[in-house]
């Protein structure tokens, strides 16, 4: 969005307090008929009162009836208003202090009046009563006073609801609705009825279930029943700054209102709610005539309010610090987030400053809910003073030019994508077959009367036509873009069905569809990434949740931040305690996008193979560390604070290979002499691994494999530093050592990670007879060889002579075979950093190590190409590494050929 700095201007007037009351006629007459409250404007130069020093003034009062509690209020608030005034306009209260204000005095106000009329119908009528017991009624504030944001002539917008139906313990039957219906009366009266002494509050019931025309006061199942079948659209608006400021049991209101509000998903469909309910504030605003209304005319305060708003309705319900209530908070948050630019927040937080301020500037002349600039010259000049600025002309500049900043912002948030494709007839079928080939043709489709008939059929599938009409309506849009964006890529046939099979799986989820309509760039990378990979297509198909990463482009390219997602995973964990099934989900929503995130800047070639190995190692290294603690704190016998227990990878976890779909080869660990270490671990174990294979609705983690532990199936799922060391010294195969060698600490107890290590070492550096190890790995190297028949007469990357493998068991035999004369061998640093060890060491030929790094090199890049392809086998024509297979046959003829040559049953090579 672009921004535009808008002229500042100089500020406010700093003066004496009551200096600055010429700049309030109500203030004026406030203390012409109260000369006894001119120490208020006195006090203004110190402090203002905050909640504290209001309940001290209404207990001095002590009000016991209705008559007295009216006029202590109303007391109360001619004090705090005066001051406030003087404060404000005098330059010494900011917006905060001001809105901070005014909301303490309507909750003080209300809580007395709360209070004290419940007390009395209480003692006239008896105690209302449910299931629960003693029943409540909670004042619910909405809007303004709801975000504690109430301006200086503010409405309080109240709702009234109690826990439970139920009946009154009394003399008189009656009800608890009747009972707290007429409590809600009591309340009301006391804020808003007209004395003498004036009013506290106007009170607005209008946000109530089914308005005007409802109940006053409801319970809460059937506030939560009208939200389920009545709610609509505009009312989650209303309720997303809700708040009970008084009365009790406010968690168990959240839990029914939080749903309604805010979705588990990105909910991108509730922008075109905002864009209608917009629409219709500006056509009245163009009949009443209201461009000089600061609140609702063009670039007023409504419009940043609308954006905050709608960004949170988006993404609160996956990010509850986007639930945060006061407007500058969430704009705050949006752009921590990276939702907002920081400059376009700038922009809108110094216009909303402006626009609130001069709100109250407007509404301290005369005490009156306005929000229109005055027609007459003099208050003109008053308010352009108050505001700080030399005169009415050089306000309305300053004014002009945050309203324009805010127009601009709104806009770019909220337009509307509303040029239609020009391939709408192709999805439409209002074309003649020869026509619609034509045009699919000339887009480059290699195949366009298949492509017309797969258009065809999704648009008559039953699909298709079950969707809810907004649904039929974005797809209607979508598609024909989809259309467009295939005929840009290299595949367009191809492109084309992997898209439409993309949103047929997404089209029950009207929040995708809305978030590719209201973001056409994302759409094209969504038709990009599709076209360069069928593994991920099935990703994002799968796992659909991940599109908003493509929204950001900025976000989706940078460099990744192993660490921030191990501080967002444990935040997720910790602000989720109580709700495990929660907790899982989000761990695998994160992990997922992080994976996404790593997909498009593979798929973008800004990532080697190792470096994605290394980045989705690590990542895999931090779950599994989260997942510990989470199952470690739900073992219900713990013995220990801190469990003394480790997880060590194998395999590519191990040797930080892994891929986008790799399982994961662990081995549990601990050493703990407490008699109840081996069946907690035990349970600690388990719970780890249901943490990692479960299937919830956001997926699977990690599959993984346990067979690389002692006795490996047989064997127990957990086993003491003790009994590993025991078993790797005298019962373990030399596949095991070769398993070994790629084998680390991953997470738990570091100290236990160390002594595995050190354990690992010792067991590496052991000194062996090589003939006879080389008999143990040519032997498994032919087991394995048989196990994997290869019929295809295409070359099998991983698993046929001159392979991946062979190079791996060159180097695993190395290790074994020369670490004890060479311990730096025993480190694992991957296979290709210690094949170049070994040929500096003088153990194979210097050449021969560097085609063989080179090849397998190539080896994992095609075997990476491949399975973003979705290849089930990594295997492609012998010529195309003919020169790698024989760098890898060299390797093996340097290091196994003495020993094949005296092994006649050696498969020929």
């Amino acid at each position: 969005m672009p921004t535009q700095r808008a002229p500042t201007p100089p500020e406010p007037a700093s003066e004496t307090p009551a200096a600055a009351l010429r700049f309030s006629r109500y203030a004026q007459r406030v203390l012409d008929a109260h000369p006894d409250l001119q120490a208020e404007v006195e006090q203004a130069a110190v402090c203002g009162w905050d909640a504290g020093a209001m309940r001290t003034f209404l207990d001095a009062a002590a009000p016991a009836d209705e008559s007295a509690l009216a006029t202590a209020l109303r007391r109360l608030r001619q004090r705090v208003m005066l001051r406030l005034a003087a404060r404000d306009l005098s330059g010494r209260a900011p917006l905060a202090e001001v809105v901070a204000t005014m909301s303490d005095l309507a909750e003080v106000a209300l809580r007395a009046a709360h209070r004290i009329h419940t007390e009395q119908l209480e003692a006239a009528l008896g105690v209302p009563r449910g299931a629960g017991g003693r029943q409540e009624l909670i004042v619910v504030g909405m809007g303004k006073l709801g975000g504690r944001e109430l301006n200086v002539s503010s409405d309080v917008d109240l709702v009234f609801v109690y826990p439970e139906e139920g009946e009154v313990a009394g003399a008189r039957e009656l009800s608890n609705h009747e009972f707290f219906t007429r409590l809600g009366r009591k309340i009301i009266g006391a804020l808003a009825e007209i004395t003498s002494e004036g009013q506290v509050f106007r009170v607005d019931m209008r946000l109530r279930p089914w308005g005007d025309g409802g109940p006053l006061a409801c319970s809460f199942d059937a506030l939560e029943q009208y939200f389920i079948t009545q709610g609509r659209e505009w009312e989650r608006y209303a309720w997303i700054k809700a708040r009970a400021v008084a009365g009790t049991r406010a968690d168990e209101l959240r839990a029914v209102v939080r749903p309604f509000v805010f979705r588990k998903y990105l909910d991108f469909a509730s922008i075109s709610a905002v864009r209608s309910l917009h629409a219709q504030i500006r056509r009245e605003v163009a009949r009443r005539d209201l461009a000089d209304h600061v609140k609702l005319g063009p670039g007023g305060i409504r419009e940043i309010e609308f954006i905050a708003q709608a960004l949170q309705l988006i993404r609160g319900g996956r990010d509850t610090a986007l639930q945060a209530q006061p407007t500058l908070d969430v704009l705050a948050a949006l752009a921590a987030r990276g939702v907002l630019p920081e400059a376009v927040v700038r922009e809108l937080a110094a216009a909303y400053e402006f626009l609130r301020r001069l709100e109250h500037r407007l509404q301290w002349l005369d005490d009156a809910q306005t929000h229109r600039l005055p027609a007459r010259a003099e208050d003109q000049a008053l308010v352009a003073e108050a505001m700080g600025c030399a005169g009415w002309d050089a306000f309305l500049a300053v004014l002009g030019a945050h309203r324009d900043a805010v127009t601009r912002h709104f806009e770019a948030v909220f337009a509307e994508n509303a040029e239609e494709s020009p391939s709408a007839p192709l999805w439409q079928g209002t074309l003649e077959p020869d026509a619609a080939h034509a045009q699919l043709q000339a887009k480059g489709f290699r195949a366009p009367e298949e492509a017309a008939r797969r258009l065809a059929a999704f648009r008559s599938g039953s699909r298709y036509q079950q969707l809810p009409a907004a649904s039929q309506q974005r797809l209607d849009a979508l598609v024909p873009r989809l259309v467009d964006a295939a005929g840009g890529t290299g595949e367009p046939d191809t492109t084309l069905a992997r898209c439409l099979d993309f949103v047929e799986a997404v089209s029950r989820r009207a929040a995708y569809l809305a978030l590719l309509q209201e973001h056409p760039q994302a759409l094209e990378r969504v038709a990009g990434m599709l076209a360069s990979s069928s593994w991920a297509a099935t990703y994002l198909t799968r796992h659909p949740i991940v599109i908003d990463e493509l929204l950001d482009a900025r976000v989706l390219h940078a460099e990744p931040d192993i660490a921030a997602f191990a501080r967002g995973l444990r935040g997720a964990m910790d602000e989720h305690a109580d709700d495990p099934e929660r907790q899982m989900n989000l761990m695998r929503e994160l992990h997922h996008a992080l994976a996404f995130r790593l997909l498009a800047q593979d798929l973008a070639g800004e990532l080697t193979v190792e470096r994605l190995a290394d980045y989705l190692s690590l990542a895999a290294d931090v779950v599994l560390s989260t997942v510990l603690d989470e199952a470690w704190t739900r073992v219900t016998r713990r013995h220990r604070e801190a469990p003394r227990f480790a997880i060590v990878g194998y395999g590519k976890l191990g040797g930080k290979e892994l891929g986008y779909a790799s399982d994961l080869d662990i081995v549990f660990l601990y050493d703990d002499p407490h008699e109840a270490a081996p069946e907690n671990y035990a349970r600690l174990a388990q719970r780890i691994n249901t943490w990692l294979t479960a299937t919830t609705p956001a997926g699977v983690l990690f599959e993984t494999d346990l067979r690389l532990r002692p006795n490996g199936e047989s064997g127990l799922l957990v086993s003491s530093l003790e009994a590993f060391r025991r078993y790797q010294r005298e019962s373990a195969w030399a596949w095991e050592h070769q398993a070994l060698t790629r084998a680390r600490f991953c997470a738990g107890d570091a100290q236990l990670g160390a002594l595995f290590e050190e354990e690992r070492k010792a067991i590496l550096t052991a000194q062996r007879d090589p003939a006879a190890l080389a008999a143990d790995v040519l032997a498994m190297r032919g087991r394995m060889h048989e196990g994997h028949p290869n019929r295809s007469g295409l070359f099998d990357l991983k698993h046929d002579r001159g392979g991946m493998i062979d190079i791996e068991f060159v180097v695993q035999y190395l290790v074994l075979a020369h670490a004890h004369a060479h311990a730096e061998l025993a480190a694992n640093l991957g296979n290709i950093a210690l094949l170049s060890i070994t040929a500096g060491l003088g153990l194979i030929p210097v050449a021969v190590a560097q085609r063989a790094a080179e090849a397998y090199r190539a080896y994992r890049r095609l075997q990476h190409r491949l399975r973003l392809n979705g290849a089930e086998y990594a295997r492609i024509p012998h010529a195309e590494i003919r020169e790698h297979a024989a760098a890898t046959r060299a390797l093996w003829r340097a290091v196994f050929g003495i020993y094949e040559a005296a092994d006649a049953g050696t498969p020929d090579r």
